[in-house]
């Protein structure tokens, strides 16, 4: 089946059997097309494997960009393999572009629960983009009829703008529609992980926050520890989610001394595991997808009616219990099949959705209505690379996938996380470092997180006085310039260089954070304006390209110590900067 588009034709492929197809196309505007795919078949069956293709010329197309790209922005061969989407696993966009930063071809399907497979990929040949969307690449459950839409963008936009657009397209599906976000969402946390891991004990993590209270964090994420004292990692004793009364005697009494320090309070949840020396194991041995044997754990099948009652059971009686603010609901994307799906052998006994994503769907959805219920406003944190837009409807924080110390992948994960989140608040990964090294380079596990919201994971007692001084002066930064840094409009340039320079601005004010060394900084000044330059470069001088004198210039340096003050001529000239620290420039 062959359909007429912008770019030519778009080839439908694959054994349809009884399967009816049908397509439809619409321009909604120039450069910006639809099509609509129907099947229908006289009665449920396994639908078909299908495949969308079309090609183009590789005509001013030099990265790629996607949900998960981290380091990798390359447009591959046409014979790589291709991404991989589903509820859990990123989202089904991908955006060619070119150097300019202008988007070349972007295209999104609507299908964000169920597998899909896509790609972009260049055929030798010919020299042309071959571009595939597969369907139904896994075995799925027995239905009639499906929908889903391909979207075709090819308008010359600013690649952020066309990836903003992509994603608010999403949200304007019913069964897409994300969750409210509180004010809590967008206040820095303290997490427990890097700092303490499974260590964990109340009366140090009491102290711990109230010193996180005095540079103003607003939570603490107490992570996997809690549940066991076994302390040798792994995922063992999950499953039976009781407290370890060593570590926390009285767990409502602990979490009410963090209230009173101002602290909203999250607790983790491996939400599919149960383990192999739980209690739970035995009690759900016939009703697992499969086991991990490296992690000591299988994985719960949510097909099971009583699965799911008794893991948004667990949620209720913790909330209710404990009182506190969130959750953060960890490996959702352990949700799938390794192999055969076990349900075919058994006919789906037991099970009353025979469709793995339905039942997640259903799990999380009425894990947020219950839990919202009891506590409206609750927090429920998800990690990269469960991050789409189904995802979205569930939780309301999304975190950059783990990267302990790494400063770059924490900048590309936190502004890929921005263009494709809309609304929800992104979180940076936990930031730790050595208490060893400079103030300098400490600063910059913040500088380049500064367009997301903190989590600080470092013993905050055992840093020196200049790293405190550091971590006040920045996180005091990011709190009085939240509404530019976290709501203005984002311009992150080139993510194929892994975003050397990226702005942010409102009416009022424009935060520049500079991150390759040499790069020139055309500042937007303004009257009556404001703009910050923060240098994560490394370099100790900065190129800036003024448009008008700046009245006033201020330095800072990485400890938020005043260096000097005074104005600057218009023009291009190099000024003299602090490693990690910033400029501020009035108009």
């Amino acid at each position: 089946m062959k359909i007429a588009c912008l770019i030519g034709e778009i080839e439908l492929t694959g054994e349809l059997g009884r399967w009816r197809p049908a397509a439809a196309r619409e321009t909604v505007e120039p450069g910006l097309e639809l099509i609509r795919l129907d099947l229908e078949c006289p009665e449920p069956e396994t639908p078909p494997r299908l495949t969308v293709e079309w090609r183009m010329p590789l005509v001013d197309m030099h990265f790629l960009w996607q949900p998960n790209g981290a380091f990798v922005r390359k447009i591959p061969a046409d014979w790589c393999a291709p991404l991989n989407s589903d509820l859990a696993t990123s989202a089904p966009v991908l955006l060619l572009g070119s150097q300019s930063g202008e988007n070349r071809l972007l295209f999104a399907v609507s299908e964000a629960m169920r597998p899909v497979r896509f790609k972009a990929g260049v055929h030798e040949e010919s020299c042309e983009v071959i571009c595939s969307v597969e369907l139904f690449s896994r075995p799925e459950a027995p239905i009639s009829s499906y929908h889903a839409e391909l979207r075709l963008d090819f308008r010359p936009l600013f690649y952020a703008d066309a990836i903003r657009d992509a994603f608010a397209w999403f949200a304007a599906f019913p069964e897409y529609a994300a969750a409210a976000v509180p004010p809590a969402a967008y206040e820095p946390f303290y997490s427990s992980w890097y700092s303490y891991h499974q260590e964990l004990f109340a009366p140090e993590l009491e102290r711990e926050c109230a010193l996180a209270a005095q540079y103003g964090m607003k939570g603490l994420i107490v992570d996997d520890g809690w549940q066991t004292d076994d302390n040798r990692r792994g995922y063992a004793y999950c499953g039976d989610w009781e407290i370890s009364k060593r570590r926390f005697p009285d767990m409502r009494a602990h979490v009410e001394r963090i209230h009173r320090l101002g602290m909203k309070y999250l607790v983790w949840f491996s939400v599919p595991f149960v383990g192999d020396r739980s209690r739970n194991r035995e009690r759900f041995r016939d009703k697992v997808l499969y086991r991990i044997p490296a992690l000591e754990t299988a994985v719960l099948d949510p097909r099971f009616p009583e699965v799911r009652e008794f893991l948004i059971s667990t949620y209720v009686k913790t909330l209710q219990e404990w009182d506190i603010d969130g959750f953060k609901l960890d490996f959702i994307d352990s949700f799938r099949f390794e192999g055969e799906d076990p349900a075919i052998r058994e006919n789906y006994a037991g099970r009353d959705f025979k469709s793995l994503p339905e039942a997640v769907n259903r799990l999380l959805s009425e894990t947020r209505s219950r839990l919202e219920r009891i506590r409206p406003g609750i927090l429920i944190e998800f990690r990269q690379s469960y991050i789409g837009p189904a995802v979205r409807k569930y939780g309301n924080l999304f975190r950059a996938g783990d990267c302990p110390g790494d400063i770059l992948s924490n900048r590309l994960s936190t502004i890929d996380l921005r263009l494709s989140s809309g609304n929800t608040a992104v979180h940076s990964d936990m930031l730790e470092w050595s208490a060893r090294d400079t103030a300098e380079n400490a600063a910059l596990q913040l500088l380049n997180v500064i367009f997301s919201v903190p989590q600080i994971s470092v013993r905050l007692a055992a840093i020196p006085e200049e790293h405190r001084n550091m971590l006040k002066f920045w996180l005091g930064f990011m709190r009085v310039h939240r509404e530019v840094l976290l709501f203005g409009k984002l311009t992150p340039y080139h993510p194929e260089l892994n975003y050397p320079l990226v702005v942010a601005e409102t009416d009022a004010e424009t935060v520049i954070a500079v991150y390759g060394a040499g790069t020139e900084v055309r500042v937007p000044g303004r009257p009556g304006t404001c703009c910050w330059i923060v240098n994560g470069s490394g370099a100790d001088q900065l190129l800036l390209d003024l448009p008008l004198p700046a009245r006033e210039a201020v330095r800072f340096d990485a400890t938020g110590r005043r260096i000097s003050g005074a104005p600057l001529a218009a023009g291009l000239s190099r000024i003299p900067f602090s490693k990690s620290g910033l400029l501020e420039l009035r108009f």
